[in-house]
């Protein structure tokens, strides 16, 4: 069994143990040298590297739809301060110093959210949909990801998406960001819109960089250890040559694991490794 956290035990230390984190957080970016993105161009750029739209809608989660609502209300709020932020050359992108005060004049609402570990309804919640599309998005640029953490649970099977699995990227303000650099002379340009069912988001960047990125899966492994049921899979990126569509390079960027909190698919094929 582990061990309980002091703010468990004493739960009236949480809000001091928050406005402690979030000063550690954003002071540590203010002194660790990064220039961080923060302009917006309202002009467009003029090359699209790359396109992806997601459902808004997850029926699959137990709850009251009326949270996955809420979510989309979240979601809209974050992308005014996203939509069409500009990452230029030696800049670094966190979402946190971008998404830190959206809900400044409209709070947010509750959304589907984890916290200490179990599944439940908190101001703000469904915000990772978000930095997963951005991470998504992230991965067909020559972008190098900085910080990034993948879910430690699937607790509901995801919507249909054009991502790969493990393509994702929790956030929790104090605690874990979604980082990246741009190392290039390019400048890169984040497009967020909505329809009344996606979420749909653009990557465009100045210049035509050559090339474009294709995110690929190994083959997943499932398997049971102390009752709970493991997903690991590799994530793979191929660069393709624009002029010829050849493929350049190949490389592992990390292998995903997460614990699977809903029944797989009959026939799913389901490994023991024991304790």
């Amino acid at each position: 069994m582990s061990r309980k956290r002091v703010t468990q035990i004493f739960p009236w230390l949480l809000p001091l143990r928050i406005r402690q984190r979030l000063f550690c957080f954003y002071t540590g970016m203010r002194l660790d040298g990064n220039r961080y993105a923060a302009a917006k161009s309202e002009d467009l750029f003029p090359y699209q590297l790359f396109e992806t739209s997601c459902p808004l809608y997850n029926r699959e989660t137990g709850f009251d739809m009326m949270y996955q609502e809420n979510k989309i209300f979240n979601l809209k709020l974050a992308a005014a301060t996203l939509d069409r932020v500009v990452i230029r050359p030696h800049e670094t992108f966190s979402f946190w110093k971008l998404v830190r005060y959206a809900d400044r004049d409209t709070p947010y609402k509750d959304g589907l959210t984890v916290v200490d570990g179990k599944l439940t309804t908190a101001p703000g919640g469904g915000m990772c949909q978000m930095s997963n599309l951005l991470f998504w998005m992230f991965l067909h640029a020559p972008l190098t990801i900085v910080e990034r953490y993948g879910h430690g649970v699937k607790d509901f099977p995801e919507p249909p998406s054009d991502a790969p699995m493990g393509v994702d990227a929790t956030v929790s303000e104090g605690w874990l960001d979604l980082k990246v650099k741009n190392e290039t002379e390019a400048s890169f340009q984040i497009s967020i819109a909505f329809d009344k069912e996606h979420i749909i988001g653009r990557l465009l960047t100045d210049k035509d960089v050559g090339q474009s990125y294709e995110v690929v899966n190994g083959t997943p492994l499932y398997y049971r250890k102390n009752n709970k049921v493991f997903e690991e899979v590799d994530v793979n990126q191929k660069t393709i040559l624009s002029t010829t569509g050849k493929c350049v390079s190949a490389k592992l960027l990390y292998r995903n694991k997460c614990e699977i909190g809903y029944p797989l698919p009959d026939g799913t094929e389901i490994a023991e490794k024991g304790k």
